[in-house]
C-alpha cells in the first residue's frame, strides 16, 4: 500500500470535515440571530450568509493540498504526515473559523454593526489554513 494515497485522503477528509463542523456551527448562529431579529421586528442581515459559508473554503485548500501530495516526487512517508497533518491544520482552521463567524453573526443580529471588524477576524483565522497549504508544498518540494 502507497502511504501517499492515504496522506492523498487525509488531507481532503481532515479539512472537509473541519468544514462541515465550522459551517455547521456558524450556521446554527446565523439562525439564532435571524430569530432574535425577527422577534424584536428588525430586518435580518442577509450578510451572515457569508460568516455561514467561510469554513467552507478550507474544503479547496484540502484539495489543493491532496493534489500536491499527489504530484510530489517524494518518500511515502513525508506524504502521509503532510497529508494528515496538513489536513488536521487546515480542518482546525475551518472549525475555528466556524466559530468566529456563529460570534459575528450573533454580534451583528444583536447590533448591526460591525461588519468589516467581523470579516477580519474570519480572515485571520483563514489565514491559518492558507499558511498551512504554504508550508506543506513548500516540504513536499525540500
Amino acid at each position: 500500500m502507497d502511504l501517499g494515497f492515504v496522506g492523498m485522503a487525509a488531507a481532503l477528509g481532515l479539512s472537509a470535515s473541519g468544514s462541515a463542523f465550522g459551517a455547521g456551527t456558524a450556521g446554527m448562529a446565523t439562525v439564532g440571530a435571524w430569530k432574535k431579529c425577527y422577534a424584536a421586528g428588525k430586518p435580518a442581515p442577509f450578510i451572515m450568509i457569508a460568516f455561514t459559508g467561510a469554513p467552507l473554503t478550507q474544503i479547496i485548500y484540502g484539495f489543493l493540498l491532496m493534489n500536491f501530495i499527489n504530484n510530489a516526487a517524494c518518500d511515502p512517508g513525508l506524504k502521509l504526515g503532510v497529508g494528515i497533518f496538513g489536513g488536521l491544520a487546515i480542518g482546525l482552521s475551518a472549525l475555528n473559523q466556524g466559530k468566529c463567524s456563529a460570534g459575528a453573526s450573533d454580534a451583528l443580529g444583536a447590533t448591526g454593526k460591525g461588519i468589516a471588524n467581523y470579516f477580519i477576524v474570519i480572515g485571520i483565522a483563514e489565514t491559518v489554513a492558507l499558511f498551512t497549504l504554504v508550508f506543506c508544498l513548500l516540504a513536499l518540494n525540500s
